[in-house]
């Protein structure tokens, strides 16, 4: 069974990448940095795991164009596609830049997108699969000084919903993950203490991608810890 995973290389997607591994999935590792992502596999080759490591910096559409084409020519057809790459940029709705501003939603929200068209008429042809959504509990709140953060989590949740009533009646789903806050680089400088490590939330992405049934289509776990 293939498992694509974006924003491989560390914190969660790296402990997402263990746990689907350990499921016995070949893991698929997609990220932007060679170092990070050569040593998750090489963890993974450790434990007599199947991973296959792709560059690719989501925030470059041609980019994610050319992975998701190397996935299925060299790989084959992922039966779980994980949505997990993302970035935040702290500070004021009017100190915040366009660009900063369109970085972030560009990578949480539009890769997600992008990632996902790129491998759902596959996955449709093979009549199986799963989608999950690495959102945010940031997805059902507003934060001062997160406004780009929350508006690409609140939409990643209701792109996720919106494709859920399209894999209505096809044998796949769409689902999200919300996870308060986590032990990783990103909750670093947030003010708020960590409530749960990277592995807990890769065990309910897992449950997600693998054991979930497909009455949970559509579905938003929240996950706090």
């Amino acid at each position: 069974m293939i498992a694509v995973v974006t924003g491989a290389g560390r914190g969660i997607g790296r402990a997402v990448a263990r746990s689907l591994a350990a499921r016995g999935c070949h893991v698929v590792l997609l990220a932007r940095t060679v170092n990070e992502l050569n040593q998750v596999a090489y963890e993974l080759a450790a434990t007599g795991a199947r991973a296959t490591s792709i560059v690719c910096d989501l925030a470059k559409p041609s980019a994610i164009v050319e992975a998701s084409a190397r996935v299925l020519v060299e790989v084959g057809v992922p039966f779980v596609v994980v949505n997990n790459a993302g970035v935040v940029h702290r500070a004021s709705v009017a100190e915040t830049s366009d660009e900063e501003w369109n970085h972030v939603l560009t990578v949480n929200l539009t890769a997600a997108f992008q990632v996902t068209r790129a491998f759902l008429p596959a996955m449709l042809t093979a009549g199986a699969g799963r989608f999950v959504h690495v959102a945010s509990i940031s997805s059902t709140l507003g934060t001062k000084q997160l406004s780009a953060y929350c508006a690409s989590k609140w939409g990643l949740v209701g792109f996720s919903k919106s494709l859920a009533e399209e894999l209505r009646g096809a044998a796949l789903c769409s689902i999200c993950v919300m996870p308060g806050s986590v032990d990783t680089a990103m909750l670093l400088g947030s003010g708020f203490a960590p409530a749960m490590t990277p592995e807990d939330v890769a065990n309910t992405v897992t449950y997600a991608a693998l054991d979930a049934p497909l009455a949970m289509n559509g579905s938003a776990i929240e996950v706090f810890g």
